[in-house]
């Protein structure tokens, strides 16, 4: 299995974060007038506590839009170091970045508070204090970075892409949630059965799993699944997404 792991490892230095924002984050995916567009969405949820740990954040902020009104601090972590630079470079504001500014002010529409985009970007901006290396893999995944378990942990389309089978997928998942504290919560975004994705030049494998799969997981690590839906893409976009 750590073959097959530092077969995904070396897959990924091929990771092109341009590219990879240009495919999935700009149009036709980013469709914000199709009721389609799964990304961004509203959490209606009342999960919140001092500090979140976004698991495996690539070049992505958009899914911590929502969770910088609940939570003190929030941890983005990636195992590439482009995609860490790609991240410090929109949190200091540099030129140059993807413009993430159609998202902020589709999500100040959706949560409806009459919040001005600018002031969530900033807000979010501020929360960012950290962005660690992570290696998902290791019993430890952040080493010994961390001083305390997060109140949450959120992970948007990371640990299937990164696992070469489902039993990676299983102790992955076992490894984060030593980051979690004993009740916290865990907000898992990813993708069923899908293959693969594409990120410039590079075309990256992505274990299948099924709900049952997830499920079963889930279970394992010692979960008890409070919310699970899964939401069917449309043809163009691809394969299901499961949120839980």
């Amino acid at each position: 299995a750590m073959s097959s792991i530092a077969a995904v490892a070396e897959s990924y230095q091929r990771f092109n974060p341009r590219a990879y924002l240009q495919n999935n984050y700009m149009p036709p995916r980013a469709d914000f007038s199709s009721e389609d567009c799964v990304v961004p969405w509203k959490l209606r949820c009342d999960i919140h506590g001092r500090t979140l740990i976004d698991i495996g954040s690539g070049p992505t902020i958009y899914q911590l839009l929502s969770a910088c009104d609940h939570f003190e601090e929030i941890v983005a972590t990636d195992y590439l170091e482009v995609n860490r630079e790609v991240l410090g470079r929109w949190v200091r504001d540099e030129p140059g970045g993807f413009d993430w500014s159609p998202y902020i002010q589709h999500v100040c529409r959706i949560e409806g508070k009459g919040e001005q985009w600018k002031e969530k970007e900033q807000k979010l901006r501020g929360k960012l204090r950290q962005i660690l290396p992570i290696d998902v893999h290791q019993p430890k995944p952040l080493g010994s970075q961390l001083c305390q378990p997060a109140d949450a942990l959120v992970s948007t389309f990371c640990l299937e892409a990164v696992s070469p089978d489902r039993p990676s997928f299983e102790r992955a998942l076992c490894n984060v949630t030593t980051l979690l504290k004993p009740g916290g919560h865990f907000l898992l975004i990813g993708a069923l059965e899908e293959s693969f994705y594409l990120a410039g030049e590079a075309k990256l494998a992505v274990v299948p799993v099924s709900e049952a799969d997830v499920r079963e997981a889930l279970s394992k690590s010692g979960y008890h699944i409070h919310d699970f839906r899964s939401y069917l893409m449309p043809p163009s976009l691809g394969k299901p997404l499961v949120l839980c």
